[in-house]
């Protein structure tokens, strides 16, 4: 069989719309269809809930995962991107699929793509997250899952993941976020993610007919004659908090007409089974507490600060870590952590990541009144934190990038292999962090 770093490879040579310019991205679901039928329709074989937003979409696919599992389904959770293995992607019963698992899938969805090509059907044109979400949808047929909580890469509406049937659609929120591809505005944003609500389904939302976007919502879903569900969401609710009332709807939802489902399987236990690394995640350094979060967004950075500042665990001034994405609002960004932040240290993340230049980012921190240092790499990057922190008496804050989380994760999973005292704060059911594939 062939390896899985092998398949990658030739993956690889695919249009990777997470690592390019994504202002003339494909829009179009006909790449992804051809590829469907040329491999039996996998994702017809489960029953779907599918999740988009601007963020949140993650957790409240692991939650939503967590409690059908506990009710007893088989279950498969298909999200993006992975922090440190690709294998992070699939998860089929509460775990990340082997790699050998993953790449028989890939294998057979490239042999698809490849007879495409010489047939001059649309799904020559498919791209890498195209083959990556049939490869997802071959795994949870042959595994004869049930549901799957399925999360959308970008958008909605031309999203590799939209031939889903989903019976229940999720929009956790609407903010400004790859305004390239999907609008300058929130109501144009909006229209792209209700693109993944199907005719008759539910829609689950905490977006009202008072906001703008959920205007917009209200409109599609009408058109559709699909149900909407809303959830009310306290004010100063956390981001915990807000997840967790956004899947225990879905499930409330789902248990309207499937017995021994709802939201009361979202005890505590399965929350924290449904956890997901790199979002608020704590990891101790040699007695430095670290806060592992990818927030990119302005207004997603701001609730994490927020929610930062009520941790009782966090003690003294915060040493930031930051990497912005190219695409990202990095003035506005900077501005949340401005007057939060004692220190920030930029940096790059992996060079294939289209990164903001940590040269630009130190001017506009500069500008928006930040103490700020550039480290050439995330290694001396860590080590300038730990030192501030310590010498401070305070925390380090690693954000602005999943990939950058990823990476950092991985350098404290080494140290806590050869320091005393340093664990990375996984949940219980986790695996060990594998290495990436190259």
């Amino acid at each position: 069989m062939t390896s899985l770093p092998a398949i990658l490879a030739e993956l690889d040579a695919l249009t990777n719309w997470e690592n390019r310019p994504r202002t003339d991205m494909r829009v179009s679901l006909a790449p992804m269809r051809d590829l469907m039928a040329r491999l039996g329709n996998p994702h017809r074989t489960f029953r779907a809930v599918h999740v988009t937003g601007t963020k949140g979409k993650g957790s409240v696919c692991a939650l939503v995962a967590a409690g059908l599992r506990r009710a007893g389904f088989h279950v498969g959770r298909y999200g993006s991107p992975h922090l440190e293995h690709v294998t992070e992607r699939v998860h089929v019963n509460g775990a990340p699929v082997a790699d050998e698992t993953l790449a028989h899938a890939l294998a057979h969805a490239l042999d698809a793509y490849k007879a495409a090509r010489a047939s001059g059907t649309d799904g020559g044109n498919a791209s890498w997250f195209d083959l990556l979400t049939a490869g997802a949808f071959l795994i949870f047929r042959d595994a004869g899952i049930a549901w799957a909580a399925i999360e959308v890469g970008l958008g909605g509406r031309y999203d590799s993941t939209n031939v889903v049937e989903g019976e229940v659609a999720v929009v956790t929120n609407v903010e400004l976020e790859h305004t390239e591809v999907l609008g300058k505005t929130r109501e144009a944003i909006a229209y792209e993610k209700i693109g993944i609500l199907k005719p008759g389904a539910v829609l689950v939302t905490p977006l009202g007919l008072e906001d703008a976007a959920g205007r917009i919502l209200a409109e599609q879903a009408d058109l559709l004659h699909a149900r909407i569900e809303r959830v009310a969401l306290a004010a100063d609710a956390s981001i915990a908090e807000r997840n967790l009332a956004v899947a225990a709807r879905v499930l409330d939802v789902i248990g309207a007409s499937t017995p021994g489902v709802g939201a009361a399987l979202l005890d505590p236990p399965t929350q924290a089974m449904a956890r997901l690394p790199g979002r608020m995640e704590h990891v101790t350094h040699d007695g430095l507490q670290l806060v592992l979060d990818g927030a990119h967004v302005p207004f997603n950075i701001a609730q994490v600060l927020r929610d930062l500042a009520q941790d009782t665990a966090l003690h003294g001034p915060c040493i930031a870590v930051l990497a912005l994405g190219a695409d990202k609002d990095a003035a506005g960004f900077l501005r949340e952590l401005s007057g939060k932040v004692a220190h920030l240290i930029v940096t790059e993340a992996e060079k294939k990541v289209r990164m903001y230049p940590a040269s630009d980012l130190a001017a506009l921190a500069q500008s928006a009144g930040l103490d700020t240092e550039i480290a050439p790499t995330l290694e001396a990057a860590m080590e300038r934190a730990y030192a501030g922190a310590g010498a401070r008496g305070g925390w380090v804050l690693v954000t602005g990038s999943l990939y950058l989380v990823g990476a950092v994760r991985t350098l404290a999973a080494r140290a806590s292999q050869s320091q005393a005292g340093g664990s990375l704060s996984a949940p219980d059911h986790a695996p060990t962090p594998a290495p990436r594939s190259r």
